[in-house]
């Protein structure tokens, strides 16, 4: 038999049901030509072909993300100091300081995403004070969740706030007694005070994109990602903030798959946004590497319910159901798959009223539609979703907001947050997937963890063990069922004969170890269509070649990204803190009336 190449002596979980386990594969343009025992496999190939001694490694198949704004993140990875993983803030601190101290105007330090105070030892966020200290010259924003950003005093003056600027939409500045800005932005109703004060900061150049871009993807491929499923996102216009990629791809440089949606971009444009898209691109307009799969994760700004638990559930305005129904016909008419954020079940019952209606005229139950992150579905909802051909993406946002869900809700609210047990007993399609890189981290194997030990990032116990999932039934998310999102669960997802060659050799055997250690895994060398798109320890000399990080002053070129040396032999709940008993942190804010107000925002400033 022909192929281009055979891994053998290893441990690998196919995900195909016929034969689960082999040690064993065979390669050939791109696709899984033979699974089995070395013997079996070996003996079917010329002795010339190129072989891998996997050396005993355990190997799984492909990661795909099916919910991550990768393509946004790409174009911002080298600006961005990663706090993802980082254990204690006196070091996130010292990053901080160091990045500051080396970043040239007038650029700012960045961190976006991806971190909670619950994850540092110390249990709790820097003080602008402190941000101020280590960083006096050079602009800072630091993002926390969606709910606030902490902008140092350069990065006030940058933007030119001071005691005159008023409140923009979509959010609260913080000011002191005195009505000057203390450099506290809070996200309230929602988060467009963050997506537009991030928007006036420097970007890179057109170079240093299609650079930050490759390192990202070789990131993603630092765990064992290979596909993934992009959700647009806010200032992610299209076609102009698709160039990179679409460079990227005529060049043959991903080393990942990319299935993107286009995203709505201004609030009460959302139609033409649509119209003018449907005359530009199509569903499957691409190849198996950058493809378009459709529309969202925003249809219309009116339907956003951001996931922001130190706020009241937002009650969505009673417009937005005739401008959904108006974009989600135009969609369905031209036979367009659509993705929906929803993170409450009120909202989700609105938003399938519209589909019902939608429904009757023009069908929707073989478009494979999806609803996005549904922590608070109901059953009843589930059925409906069901009933129409839908399917639901779900991500450890909960794992970095459980402790804020608890301290509203209570305890006992968030168990099955949201309810995976339920919708795998339905048989409903489930895909696995981050919501990285502005609130949760882009890290898999946070999530993987996260389904099987039911913990925050925290160390909060979030799922009794009914509500968590199997290693096997939690990697199942995260391959075969994240593929449906994208119209491949034919082609990816196990590791069988026909199947696309996308695979994961690990550092550690994700079945044996203990639970803790689920978060300390990489992937040591990583194949995407059957080429290797990474490699580390004893398979370093396989990594295909990467140009250095741009800019040179990139954090990236000094802290990586993800900090994943930690979390070997860890346990998350021995912080000193107790994660069910927050201090009820409060600002003052100067609302629009001039009347100085207090908010507990628990946000540890």
């Amino acid at each position: 038999m022909k192929a281009d190449l055979v891994i053998y002596n290893g441990k690998t979980r196919t995900l195909n049901p016929q034969k689960p386990e082999v040690s064993a594969l065979a390669i050939s343009d791109g696709r899984i030509t033979a699974a089995g025992t070395d013997d079996d496999v070996l003996s079917l190939v010329p002795s010339q072909t190129k072989r891998i001694d996997l050396k005993g490694r355990r190997v799984i198949p492909g990661l795909n993300d099916s919910h991550l704004h990768v393509i946004r993140a790409g174009l911002f990875y080298n600006l961005e100091l990663r706090w993802d993983g980082v254990p204690t803030l006196s070091q996130a601190m010292e990053q901080l300081k160091e990045q500051a101290d080396n970043t040239p105007p007038p650029q700012w330090v960045r961190v976006i995403g991806g971190w909670n105070e619950f994850q540092f030892a110390e249990g709790r966020m820097p003080s602008l004070e402190e941000i101020n200290e280590a960083a006096p010259d050079t602009p800072v924003f630091l993002l926390h969740l969606y709910d606030c950003a902490l902008l140092n005093r350069a990065a006030l003056r940058a933007l030119g706030i001071d005691a005159h600027t008023t409140n923009p939409p979509g959010g609260l500045i913080c000011r002191d007694s005195s009505g000057k800005p203390t450099g506290l932005f809070i996200a309230e109703p929602n988060a467009l005070i963050l997506y537009s004060t991030i928007a006036q900061a420097p970007k890179l150049s057109f170079e240093d994109q299609l650079n930050s871009s490759r390192h990202y993807m070789r990131e993603l491929n630092r765990f064992g990602v290979t596909s993934v499923s992009d959700a647009g996102g806010g200032g992610q216009n299209y076609p102009e903030d698709y160039a990179v990629v679409k460079q990227l791809a005529e060049q043959g440089q991903l080393s990942l798959r990319i299935a993107y949606s286009l995203f709505a971009q201004k609030p009460g444009e959302e139609i033409g946004d649509y119209t003018r898209w449907l005359t530009l691109t199509r569903p499957g307009e691409g190849d198996p590497m950058l493809c378009m799969n459709g529309a969202g994760e925003n249809l219309v700004w009116s339907a956003a319910d951001f996931e922001n638990f130190l706020q009241p559930r937002p009650d969505l305005k009673p417009i937005m159901e005739s401008e959904l129904e108006q974009v989600v016909r135009k969609l369905a008419e031209a036979n367009w798959p659509w993705r929906i954020h929803a993170t409450y079940d009120e909202t989700i019952g609105r938003f399938l009223d519209v589909f019902e209606r939608v429904h009757r005229d023009h069908p929707i139950d073989r478009l494979r539609w999806f609803i996005d992150h549904a922590e608070t579905v109901s059953e009843q909802n589930l059925e409906r979703i069901q009933a129409l051909g839908g399917g639901v993406a779900i991500q450890h946002r909960i794992a970095y907001q459980g402790e804020y869900f608890i301290r509203r809700y209570g305890a006992e609210s968030v168990q099955a947050k949201p309810p995976i047990r339920t919708m795998l007993r339905m048989g409903l399609p489930v895909g696995g997937g981050t919501d990285g890189t502005r609130v949760a981290s882009y890290h898999p194997w946070t999530c993987l963890w996260w389904l099987v030990t039911g913990k925050s990032v925290g160390g909060a116990k979030i799922n009794d063990p009914e509500n968590r999932l199997t290693r096997e039934e939690a990697l199942g998310l995260w391959t075969k069922g994240s593929a449906w999102f994208s119209g491949e669960d034919e082609q990816k997802g196990e590791l069988a004969p026909g199947r696309l060659a996308d695979l994961s050799v690990l550092s550690d055997d994700y079945f044996a170890v203990e639970e803790d250690h689920i978060r300390g895994i990489e992937s040591v060398l990583t194949m995407v269509h059957g080429k290797i798109v990474h490699g580390s320890k004893e398979f370093v000399q396989y990594a295909p070649d990467l140009p250095p990080v741009s800019p040179e002053w990139s954090p990236v070129r000094r802290f990586g990204g993800y900090c994943n040396s930690h979390h070997e032999a860890q346990e998350q709940d021995s912080h000193p803190h107790d994660h069910h008993e927050m201090p009820g942190h409060s600002h003052w804010i100067m609302g629009p009336d001039g009347r100085a107000w207090e908010t507990g925002c628990g946000c540890g400033v």
